[in-house]
């Protein structure tokens, strides 16, 4: 399969492609990106896999509709539109929350599941004190209407990670994030006002439903709570296995891809 469009789903128009061969592999994007933030992992995961990625609503090409939705059904919807009947999934941080409800709201059609840095709903673990002040930082610039600082700051926070200098990262992983990133901060009081419709009960209250194999995947620069919410996954979710990439923040799929990769492909042949 080879192909790439838009796609009517949910009450929304998603763009996404569809690469390779195999079992299905749904890739979704953290709430910083778009699905450009899979570019390589394209390559190694289509030569064995039927590899989707797709911009989730509001995010690259995708629309907003003005009404919200349960995002994780958008996984169905799009899954169910290309002819697939049960898929792989991974997911970085918005993007591992969606797959986590996708999981629980269709078990039969879940093999198995890759959540990264994950948000996870009902979970509530606050940030330590000094993360917590560079949010109200994001904050303060997001209420002045400066986006550029929001972004500056937000860039900080999730590709640098709070406990580094933006000089100890790769200029080019932060000039690719920014460019998916600048446009999401400018539309993200938009987002905000249209919020989405929730899982419930909700995911952290559940995970001993999940009968999947599972691999939870944490860069070793990434939040206190995100780190919260990976052990609690790990330790809620029955078999579950947890990675941690040395050297990386909240996107190691970009900033460790060679590692990242293996690690999942290793998985995905194991389950």
């Amino acid at each position: 399969m080879n192909q790439s469009g838009m796609m009517g789903v949910n009450g929304a128009d998603l763009y996404y492609e569809a690469r390779g061969e195999g079992h299905p592999l749904v890739l979704v994007h953290a709430a910083i990106a778009d699905s450009r933030m899979w570019d390589d992992q394209m390559d190694a995961f289509s030569a064995l896999y039927t590899v989707v990625r797709f911009d989730t609503r509001g995010f690259g090409r995708s629309t907003m509709p003005h009404e919200p939705a349960a995002t994780y059904e958008d996984i169905y919807g799009l899954l169910r539109a290309l002819g697939m009947a049960k898929a792989h999934l991974i997911g970085v941080s918005m993007g591992g929350g969606m797959i986590i409800d996708f999981a629980l709201a269709h078990p039969d059609m879940a093999t198995a599941l890759i959540p990264v840095g994950p948000g996870l709903g009902g979970f509530e673990v606050w940030p330590n004190a000094e993360e917590m002040a560079l949010f109200e930082e994001v904050q303060a610039a997001m209420k002045a209407g400066d986006y550029d600082r929001a972004t500056d700051l937000n860039l900080h926070a999730w590709v640098d990670g709070p406990g580094r200098k933006p000089d100890q990262v790769d200029p080019r992983l932060r000039a690719r994030a920014r460019e998916m990133m600048a446009p999401t901060i400018a539309h993200a009081a938009e987002h905000n006002a249209i919020g989405s419709k929730e899982l419930e009960p909700p995911a952290a209250t559940r995970l001993g439903e999940i009968h999947l194999p599972t691999l939870v995947i944490v860069g070793d620069q990434d939040f206190s709570d995100v780190h919260a919410a990976v052990d609690a996954i790990a330790a809620g979710v029955p078999g579950a296995r947890k990675a941690v990439i040395q050297g990386a923040a909240h996107v190691p799929n970009m900033e460790r891809p060679a590692e990242f990769n293996r690690l999942v492909l290793d998985f995905l042949a194991s389950a």
